[in-house]
């Protein structure tokens, strides 16, 4: 049937009407895309395109330099050298246990540090560079560049690993480095990334870890191109990191040199200030051990060796060790009796060869007593019952704050590892401690630095440079850091009476000038360079009285563990002190035999800037001298003098 013309006419309206609808969608649609398209490669090109670097672009870290460590003169004791090592990164490897097992059949590597290598694979973020060997050998690295192709994700780098050129000298003052362990991660509340790098080496101990920030730096960083292999093709940019501070010490590596050499395998611990900047010029603890073993991981036998030790080379005894001080206590206790003006200079006290306290017998060391003895004499010859007396007079609070003013139970501010508080016991003290009220005779213990007194070696020095200036001397072992100077530690007066530190000063001029004093065997005879010292001798034992009665035990026939330590503490020269120095011998003994001859030639030693004329040692001394001279000439070691401008 025709279609009538209207009817044509509606048929050709939804034609277009559809062709309309059509048409819009399509052009919808096209402006959908083309928005899109422009979004993506327009707006978001820089993602994308990042997106796709990933793929041939790999960031890697840098670790920093690490600052290195000098004497006071330059001489260089810590320091970096270049050392080969062969890495693998994880995402560029692809199957790690092959690229393993090919680099294995190509250089040497032993079978733990394989094993250890695919751990800290599996642990570690797969673009971090894992050390599958170190200190490689450079016909190794040729062979591992050669292989490149079959071995993708191993590179062969040139880091720097750490050297202590000084060896055992000053492994207890600058400690040593190591690897970064999940227990060191766990200390650090927030790491930054480049200590997560497998084999990155932190300070562990002494100064390397109580300055680690500061030597440490800042990490790098740079972008490099690798191939479908994971081979790097080139390096495309990269930021430089901030390399370590540099730090200079203190001390001075001859003379730390010679008291090491000096204590030989004593188990013993000697230090040296300089009495006008505090600065710590010698800090040496016997036996040593040698830093450079730690670097790398040292072995459980070499481990085991210095562990099983019972001198305990590990130990910084210079700064950890805590002993009673003994008789080199007595100036303190003195001090704080003359400051409370309760006794003179010429006063005096009987001493029979003990002190009756609450029914208790304390005894001299000299059992026949010594008689009247003054302040001097009681000092010189060490009486102890002039010191029970003394105290019983001032009690213990006094004597205690005196202690504390001298530097002793006091934590001094040196950045070395596990630095002793030591204790200057009082009332509160022991209530806190042991729930006990303090006793008489606890306070009479005190008094000759025995029962609850502790002290570390480097506290003594400070009490003894107290004594020698009247200030509040501090040790300083940081001389300078990248340059710059850090403040002396001379300190302020003690505001003490100076009559009354010249009493004690002179005191300790007749303990070892007159001939009657306890260190006069260990004399200096040059009159410019005198020295003024204390001996100390303190008990790790209890002496019975059945062991009194039938008569007391000689140290050397005692077992070695079970003898006194040997104390002593001077300064010099008398007229001006420059030196202040403390020595102690674990059980070594008596102190006028064991640790003031040690002390006397370290001072010496000090006083001339190296070996001393054999004139300024006592006559019968000297073909003893000369020869210990002469041996300690062949075990010193000569130090390598580079200052940081020709590094």
């Amino acid at each position: 049937m025709k279609k009538t013309r209207a009817e044509t006419d509606i048929s050709h309206r939804r034609i277009s009407r559809r062709a309309a609808l059509l048409g819009g969608a399509q052009l919808l649609f096209i402006g959908g895309l083309a928005a899109r398209m422009r979004f993506l490669q327009v707006e978001q090109a820089d993602q994308f395109r990042l997106l796709a670097e990933e793929n041939r672009i790999n960031m890697r870290l840098i670790p920093p330099s690490r600052g290195e460590v000098f004497d006071r003169n330059g001489v260089r004791l810590a320091q970096n050298a270049p050392s080969y090592r062969i890495v693998i990164v994880r995402e560029d490897a692809g199957d790690t246990d092959a690229v393993l097992d090919r680099l294995a059949r190509i250089m040497p590597l032993e079978p733990e540090d394989i094993a250890r290598t695919k751990e800290e694979l599996k642990r570690s973020p797969s673009f971090l560079p894992i050390t599958v060997a170190e200190d490689v050998r450079w016909e190794d690295i040729s062979r591992v560049s050669v292989n490149a192709p079959a071995l993708p994700g191993v590179t062969p780098e040139v880091g720097l690993s750490r050297v202590y050129p000084q060896g055992s000298d000053f492994a207890h003052v600058l400690g040593y480095v190591g690897p970064v362990s999940d227990y060191d991660l766990e200390k650090i509340e927030d790491p930054e990334p480049v200590l997560r790098i497998p084999r990155f080496q932190i300070g562990k101990v002494g100064v390397e870890t109580k300055l680690e920030t500061i030597l440490r730096g800042k990490a790098g960083a740079k972008r490099v191109e690798v191939n479908a292999a994971g081979r790097v093709m080139r390096e495309l940019d990269r930021r430089e990191g901030i390399p370590g501070s540099d730090i200079q010490l203190t001390i001075d590596a001859k003379l730390q040199g010679y008291v090491q050499a000096r204590l030989d395998q004593e188990s013993a611990s000697a230090v040296i200030l300089d009495c006008d900047s505090g600065d710590v010029l010698a800090c040496a603890s016997a036996p040593t051990f040698d830093p450079n073993l730690f670097v790398r991981g040292i072995s459980v036998k070499d481990y085991g060796t210095l562990t099983n030790n019972k001198y305990r080379p590990l130990a910084s005894k210079t700064v950890q060790g805590l002993y009673p001080p003994g008789s080199t206590f007595k100036m303190v206790t003195a001090m704080a009796a003359l400051e409370a003006g309760l006794i003179g200079p010429d006063d005096t006290v009987y001493c029979p060869g003990h002190l009756e306290v609450s029914g208790r017998r304390f005894h001299c060391w000299k059992r026949g007593g010594h008689g009247w003895v003054d302040l001097q004499t009681s000092l010189k010859r060490s009486c102890d019952v002039y010191y029970y007396d003394l105290a019983i007079k001032v009690g213990i609070e006094k004597v205690s704050e005196m202690a504390k003013r001298f530097g002793l139970g006091v934590k001094h501010d040196v950045p070395m590892s596990a630095v002793a508080q030591g204790l200057a016991p009082n009332m509160e003290w022991k209530r806190q401690t042991y729930g006990q009220s303090w006793r008489v005779g606890d306070t009479v213990n005190v008094s000759i630095g025995q029962g609850f007194m502790l002290t570390s070696p480097m506290q003594l020095a400070v009490m003894t440079a107290r004594l020698a200036t009247g200030r509040s001397v501090e040790p300083r072992l940081i001389k300078s850091i990248d340059g710059v100077e850090q403040p002396e530690r001379g300190g302020e007066s003690l505001g003490m009476n100076e009559n009354n530190l010249r009493k004690m000063r002179r005191a300790m001029d007749v303990t070892v000038n007159d001939r009657r004093g306890t260190a006069y065997g260990s004399r200096i005879i040059e009159d410019e360079m005198r020295m003024a010292g204390k001996t100390g001798t303190s008990q790790v034992r209890n002496i019975t009285a059945a062991e009194r009665r039938a008569g007391v035990i000689r140290n050397e026939d005692l077992p070695w563990e079970r003898r006194d330590h040997a104390l002593f503490v001077n300064f010099a020269p008398i007229a001006k002190p420059k030196y202040a120095v403390a020595v102690v011998v674990e059980h070594g003994g008596g102190g006028s035999k064991a640790a003031a001859p040690i002390a006397r030639d370290i001072t010496l030693q000090a006083l001339y800037g190296g070996q001393p004329p054999l004139e300024a040692y006592p006559s019968k001394d000297r073909e003893r001298i000369e020869e210990l001279q002469e041996r300690l000439r062949g075990v010193q070691p000569q130090a390598s003098f580079v200052g940081r401008d020709q590094a």
